[in-house]
């Protein structure tokens, strides 16, 4: 093999260079960095390989306009970008320092080839050489090496395009486990985090085509932080301000009640544990996630409000007044925008909270009449149960006037021992609620649930069905599914008069 070529940049300390390795990427947020760059070169198609085994390497092999000699050679530097400076609408880069900072802090040898217009080049950092030769030495790659390297007879089959390979793997391993296991674990993590971080760029239509994303050609899935599939998840209306003339977009969700979820969705939201953790703003740059599962300090994380998702659409020319960071992993709003958020909120933590106390709320000019009245006591709430409900009248009366007291005392006796400090525990919690609803019910229980309680209610309208009808969708539970009751209704109708 040819002696490397060298290519000497400005004099810093090599000790600079190790230091910037602890400046805080994991794993994951290395490789969305990565992931980033493609995008911003336009890439359709980004391949993550990686091999445990022999000579361990993570590649990254996209398909994107690559670079010429003198850009990939520009790019390797070391802040080679005013953050400041006018940038494309789609670029998700800014510090012009992610490429390095990300790939070294996971390996000491960082070599990047990229192909465009049939020219390639390929250079390579390796921490080794800068730290014997006490300086910041670049090293070429000889083009009839290119093609021995893991992958890059893929990158040569490309029109035009970039491939990042990491080698000497020496932070990827820690607390003692074998290099092939930890990597197959980060790798696992990594998945899960580019699912989430890019699910809304994963197989759009952003421009004229759509970006996928594979690891070892396993396909990456988006995962949706909102369960938009969901029918139960609310779309609460988007609101939009500006600040400098540019547009920010805010699209509030809440989530489904976890009792209309299945375990696939549950997951979806963070799990069972981290729902909670999950709540607050999503905040996106450019359709990349940039942070989330905070609410900037701007209200608590609230058991009640754990079901509230705010996403949060900035453009990259707001980049200085979030205090977007290098990894791109946090973002601070500005106090301008803390203010809109805060107005905001207010309206969206109320509906959290209420898909939580439905079953509770006071009996109003809604037309429904509620088994449980809630009234404002002292700065505070109290519940008791209604003593005019239909159902309660009908057993009333059917009771001699001796025994209607009994009924009184076991009112007053549910009301007053009902564990509502633990309901509210439970219902807060991350645990199921396994208790069966009305509208769970299948369709024979639902039926024999109507059919007792018409029974009971029927003395009190003789032969009038309409009128018993009328009443019982005004009852809970049956009002919360009208069209089901006068299905129902009407199969016992038509059963009873088949009898005769």
């Amino acid at each position: 093999m040819s002696q490397p070529l060298e290519k000497l940049l400005p004099p810093f300390a090599p000790v600079l260079m190790e230091s910037m390795r602890a400046i805080g990427y994991s794993f994951e947020t290395a490789i969305a960095d990565l992931i980033d760059n493609s995008i911003s070169a336009e890439a359709t198609n980004i391949s993550i390989r990686f091999s445990p085994y022999d000579s361990p390497y993570v590649a990254i092999l996209d398909d994107g306009r690559g670079m010429d000699p003198d850009e990939l050679v520009s790019a390797m530097r070391h802040g080679s970008r005013n953050p400041l400076e006018e940038r494309s609408p789609h670029d998700l880069g800014r510090f012009g320092l992610g490429l390095k900072t990300a790939s070294l802090s996971q390996c000491r040898r960082l070599t990047v080839i990229s192909k465009r217009k049939e020219k390639v080049s390929a250079w390579c950092w390796d921490l080794d050489i800068v730290r014997e030769r006490q300086n910041w030495i670049l090293t070429g790659i000889p083009a009839d090496h290119i093609r021995s390297l893991p992958h890059g007879t893929d990158l040569m089959g490309l029109e035009h395009g970039t491939l990042v390979l990491w080698e000497s793997l020496d932070r990827v391993a820690s607390d003692g486990h074998a290099l092939d296991q930890a990597l197959e674990a980060k790798i696992d993590e990594a998945r899960d985090h580019l699912s989430l971080v890019f699910h809304r760029l994963l197989g759009s239509k952003k421009g004229s085509a759509g970006v996928n994303l594979s690891i070892n050609k396993v396909p990456v899935e988006p995962l949706d932080p909102y369960l938009l599939g969901n029918r139960a998840t609310q779309h609460l209306p988007i609101e939009e301000f500006f600040i400098e003339r540019q547009a920010v977009t805010v699209t509030p969700f809440i989530l489904p009640h976890l009792s209309k979820l299945g375990r696939k969705e549950i997951d979806l939201a963070g799990g069972e544990e981290g729902l909670r953790k999950s709540q607050g703003f999503y905040i996106y740059r450019n359709e990349r996630l940039i942070c989330w599962g905070s609410w900037a300090r701007l209200t608590r994380q609230e058991e009640l409000t754990k079901l509230a998702r705010v996403r949060v659409d900035i453009p990259n020319t707001l980049d200085h007044l979030w205090t977007l960071d290098i990894k791109k992993s946090s973002a601070i709003p500005p106090e301008s925008i803390k203010q809109n958020l805060k107005r905001i909120i207010e309206r969206i933590v109320e509906r959290s909270r209420a898909v939580y106390t439905y079953r509770g709320k006071k009996t109003k000019l809604d037309g429904v009449t509620h088994i449980w009245e809630r009234s404002s006591v002292r700065g505070g709430y109290a519940y008791s149960l209604n003593a005019s409900h239909p159902l309660v009248r009908a057993v009333r009366q059917t009771l001699p006037e001796d025994r209607k007291g009994l009924l009184d005392d076991l009112l007053s006796l549910i009301q007053t021992c009902f564990p509502f400090d633990l309901l509210y525990v439970d219902m807060a919690s991350d645990n199921r609620t396994e208790n069966r609803t009305a509208e769970e019910e299948d369709d024979e229980t639902f039926s024999d649930s109507l059919a007792r309680l018409a029974d009971v209610l029927r003395p009190l309208h003789g032969d009038d069905d309409q009128a018993l009808l009328k009443l019982l969708c005004s009852i809970e539970p049956f009002a919360r599914d009208h069209d089901r009751t006068v299905r129902a209704y009407a199969e016992l109708a038509r059963g009873s008069y088949e009898k005769h």
